[in-house]
């Protein structure tokens, strides 16, 4: 088939392309071309596809097969993408489990959980997420949605729980303790790039997944402080895990803690049965160890663990935990 990719170098979607190609497929990214790494093997046009009229008029001259939007954030861009790919066969757009929010009605969520997004993000997937079924029930347009979890490589640093920042590798290299939120007792599921892939791959073209919307991640799931353990054994070091209250982390303005407070400080487990049954090359085999391991040397590769001695927020918050820890009522 002839597939573009919206995006194309990203987290999730460069070891997509690089699957495409080893099946045959004839593979165009669209971006702005900012990023590097396009797999060989694999065309690029550039621009930029919030500028409508050209991306529209390029997509439609490309005369696509089949499309994956990873770049799609809201409903002017689901309209976008639907005037783009008028006539395709087949079109995945990648919307996110931040849809379904955290207050959980049940464990693990299914595709059939209401959406309560608790975040700018989750409402704008969940706007653009209407228009494409809008468009499917009442055009015929072929649209699938794919609801990724966490899914990490390479091309990032290697997550933690209690903010957006890569400092707490060092921390661990260098023996110092590394806080996580409450307990660390949270639930969460991880999935390495890779075994994301096939998902996107072997649905291009499926006929039984046209119309459909699907939970993306491993049928597993653990807690942050046993993710932050694993850490330690691929890192070879093993610290000390200081539990702080959500309450104190953000009270104590700590930086880019927001993705804790929205995502990874709530359990946070969902089942992709659905996929795995309509797409059964879905089916992860990386380990948690293997894929840390993994983008770990990526980040030492390319010099990406930041010196934790230049910053010292953690060690002020370990030391306020432990002060409160030591407090005795008469």
């Amino acid at each position: 088939m002839k597939v573009c990719i919206v995006g194309g170098t990203g987290n999730i979607s460069t070891p997509i392309a690089r699957l495409l190609v080893e099946m045959g497929h004839q593979v165009t990214l669209f971006n702005r071309g900012l990023n590097p790494g396009v797999p060989a093997g694999v065309a690029l046009i550039k621009g930029d596809r919030r500028e409508r009229p050209a991306f529209e008029a390029a997509m439609q001259a490309g005369k696509f097969d089949a499309a994956i939007d990873m770049i799609c954030f809201n409903a002017e861009d689901a309209h976008s993408t639907v005037r783009a790919f008028r006539g395709i066969k087949h079109l995945i757009f990648t919307s996110t489990v931040c849809t379904y929010g955290v207050q959980s009605d049940w464990l693990p969520v299914t595709e059939d959980h209401p959406l309560r997004p608790i975040t700018d993000y989750g409402r704008h997937k969940v706007e653009a997420s209407r228009i494409f079924m809008e468009a499917y029930y009442h055009e015929g347009f072929p649209v699938t949605i794919f609801k990724p979890s966490t899914t990490f490589g390479p091309r990032w640093n290697l997550l933690r729980q209690i903010a957006w920042e890569a400092g707490w590798v060092d921390r661990i290299k260098k023996g110092k303790p590394i806080v996580v939120c409450g307990d660390g007792r949270a639930l969460h599921q991880w999935l390495y790039v890779d075994d994301a892939a096939p998902a996107f791959a072997f649905a291009l073209g499926r006929e039984r997944c046209v119309g459909q919307v699907y939970n993306l991640m491993k049928n597993e799931f653990g807690s942050w402080a046993d993710y932050h353990r694993t850490a330690m054994q691929v890192i070879g070091r093993e610290v000390e895990l200081v539990g702080v209250p959500l309450a104190s982390l953000l009270a104590a303005r700590t930086p880019n803690v927001s993705i804790c407070e929205t995502i990874f400080s709530h359990n946070t487990v969902y089942c992709p049965d659905k996929l795995m049954r309509d797409v059964p090359e879905f089916r992860p085999k990386i380990s948690l160890t293997e894929g840390m391991t993994r983008v770990l040397a990526a980040m030492e590769r390319e010099g990406r663990i930041p010196d934790s001695d230049k910053e010292d927020w953690e060690d002020r918050l370990i030391a306020a935990q432990r002060k409160v820890g030591e407090l005795k009522l008469s």
